[in-house]
């Protein structure tokens, strides 16, 4: 059976379950799921987990993320998005120089309301099923940070390219629609390509049709997800039989505490563990079906 992690350049139309259907059929396997969701007008890095590679999904989905985003000042929709309903239109007398002024109030640790035209549960609902009503309910502000943000370009007097770093949770389409709140005259999202997520950027991307040639042969090894942490390999015939069988084990080297890529002592990967003092625990195992 396969197992790896593939990165696809998600294209614009596609769910991200869509794409998940299409390696199924590709790889002929049914243990597939991605992290990270992109919405169908979305673009760019998506990780997909194939087999055994599937236990790591959450460890990638709580990572850093970089987009690019086109904002449009002097539209706001429904959806935050030019996909959505016209509910104001404006002129727009902003320079660049006065757009970039508000992005500082923008970065670091802000509040963001969640848009209707989301998957957040209330009460058990998809918001989107209830926006779809025409309902609209109260949404609790959630904390989420902007590590970077800058334009990019000036694509038109109404139109800019943004460049955003920022947490888990981030909804990119809300980030346009308050900077334009704040700028007094609107504003949404036209566009939106992610360029990294889960350390993977699109330079590790492959397409779909890539994918349908190439196959199982493009998938990564599923350590590569934990490359910024460092390795250990087991020494002793000891050590394996504990790490195999879930128990923590120990080790003799004086070294720092934290977490580790777990190799055997032929070079399989095994599992991502943390050392604290001399015992080594398993966070998570990536061997045996």
């Amino acid at each position: 059976m396969a197992n790896g992690i593939i990165i696809i350049d998600k294209p614009a139309g596609w769910t991200s379950m869509d794409v998940c259907a299409k390696l199924r059929g590709i790889l002929k396997t049914k243990k597939i799921g991605h992290a990270g969701t992109l919405d169908p007008m979305a673009t760019g890095v998506l990780p997909v987990f194939v087999g055994r590679a599937t236990r790591a999904v959450s460890f990638a989905e709580g990572g850093e993320k970089e987009y690019v985003a086109g904002l449009r000042l002097g539209l706001v929709t429904n959806t935050q998005d030019t996909e959505g309903e016209t509910l104001t239109q404006s002129p727009v007398a902003v320079r660049r120089e006065e757009l970039e002024a508000v992005l500082p109030r923008f970065t670091g640790e802000i509040s963001q309301i969640p848009p209707m035209f989301s998957a957040i549960k209330i009460n058990g609902q998809k918001l989107y099923d209830l926006a779809r009503q025409g309902k609209e309910v109260e949404r609790k502000a959630r904390a989420v940070t902007i590590f970077a943000l800058e334009v990019v370009e000036q694509v038109s007097e109404t139109d800019y390219i943004l460049r955003i770093r920022c947490s888990k949770g981030t909804y990119v389409r809300t980030l346009c629609h308050d900077i334009g709140q704040a700028l007094g005259c609107g504003g949404c999202m036209f566009s939106l390509r992610r360029t990294m997520a889960a350390g993977f950027t699109l330079d590790e991307s492959v397409t779909l049709e890539q994918m349908q040639e190439g196959g199982e042969a493009l998938l990564r090894p599923t350590d590569s997800l934990f490359r910024d942490r460092p390795d250990y390999r087991l020494k002793t015939e000891k050590q394996e039989e504990r790490c195999r069988n879930g128990n923590p084990f120990f080790i003799r080297e004086n070294l720092p505490e934290g977490e580790y890529r777990i190799y055997g002592r032929e070079g399989e990967f095994l599992c991502l563990s943390r050392l604290q003092g001399d015992t080594m625990t398993s966070l998570k195992n990536f061997f045996g079906a």
